[in-house]
């Protein structure tokens, strides 16, 4: 990180890029007129939403950067953190020529928005705790890797990563490296955003689809340094989140005390859930979790998988990613859908 230039890893055209300047970008201030972007006025007396958006989310970053501790110049809000996954790649890597690392097994959109971008994807396994092998990521790195992805807590395998091996990759290595913390809210440890400002080099992923309930809302934010944001701005779509998005996430903010409530009600049933699928007799490992699900290695997954969706209750088999033969992805439910969920698997025929 010592070497660390950001303008050597965003793409030339990028770097110099002009960006669309929607009507709303360019006005700053207040106004009771608006005759700037070709809307349809006559609309705006019983159509609260005939008017363009916020294409920077002022407003939602203000309350967001409060409750984060950080400013909103720190902050990209986008379309779940999957737009800014999209926007991370194509600002830094060349398609057919730069890669990415990626360590497996761990979120499958990190691939798909680099191969759809044509860009390597160099996958490093974990060991068998799902922590990563610190000699073999660096040795996967090489002049043309623009990012590095780490998940943590760590999806499908439910673990945090260790800190202190994300901060020794995180030191060496000169690009950027993405911490993706969308399961965070469930996790023991504490978020990554508060070393935002010791890390140019690192960006932060979370999202309001987990922890938040809002996952029909497709909100995800990105925290990083305000050169790594701009770029980002720079390149995204000019309304990108749209109104009644934004309008309901401000609302959801007044009721964090509802998010923390929800957040013990899940790790409570996280444990119990944990407790009792230890006892059934096809069950060999329930992997520790810092998420709200949990990943569990059964005699038989694809039986069980089978068997569960014969009875109306879907889970996610995970047994053709690496190291997670035989496993199956459990989210934890209401404690009503938990208690059926158990009710049936101690039903199930051995």
């Amino acid at each position: 990180m010592k070497d660390f230039d950001l303008q050597k890893l965003i793409r030339k055209n990028i770097w110099e890029l002009t960006p669309y300047s929607s009507a709303r970008s360019e006005f700053k201030g207040d106004a009771h007129i608006f005759l700037d972007a070709n809307e349809n006025s006559m609309a705006s007396a019983w159509n609260q939403y005939s008017r363009y958006p916020d294409p920077l989310q002022e407003k939602l970053k203000e309350k967001i950067g409060a409750l984060k501790g950080v400013s909103p110049a720190n902050i990209f809000l986008g379309n779940g953190s999957d737009e800014a996954i999209d926007l991370l790649i194509r600002a830094t890597c060349a398609p057919g020529v730069d890669n990415i690392v990626a360590l497996a097994p761990t979120y499958g959109m990190y691939r798909v928005s680099a191969e759809i971008n044509d860009i390597e994807v160099r996958e490093v396994s974990l060991n068998e705790e799902f922590q990563p092998i610190i000699g073999d990521v660096l040795a996967a790195i090489n002049e043309q890797t623009k990012l590095l992805f780490i998940c943590s807590p760590n999806n499908p395998s439910g673990n945090a990563i260790q800190a202190e091996l994300i901060e020794i990759l995180v030191t060496n290595f000169n690009g950027i490296t993405i911490i993706d913390e969308a399961y965070i809210d469930f996790a023991e440890h504490a978020s990554w955003v508060s070393k935002l400002s010791d890390y140019p080099n690192v960006v932060i992923l979370q999202t309001f689809s987990k922890a938040w309930g809002m996952a029909a809302l497709r909100m995800g934010m990105a925290f990083a340094s305000e050169a790594l944001i701009s770029i980002m701005n720079k390149i995204k779509a000019p309304y990108n989140l749209n109104a009644p998005v934004q309008e309901m996430v401000i609302e959801a903010l007044v009721h964090t005390d509802r998010v923390n409530e929800a957040i013990n009600i899940i790790k409570d049933q996280r444990a119990i859930v944990s407790s009792a699928l230890q006892q059934l007799p096809f069950v060999e490992k329930v992997f520790p979790s810092d998420a709200n699900f949990i990943l569990v290695r059964v005699n038989d997954a694809s039986a069980l998988y089978q068997y569960l969706l014969e009875n109306k209750i879907i889970v996610r088999n995970r047994s053709t990613v690496p190291l997670c033969d035989n496993c199956l992805r459990i989210t934890i439910g209401t404690p009503q859908e938990n208690q059926i969920l158990l009710d049936t698997l101690n039903k199930y025929p051995q």
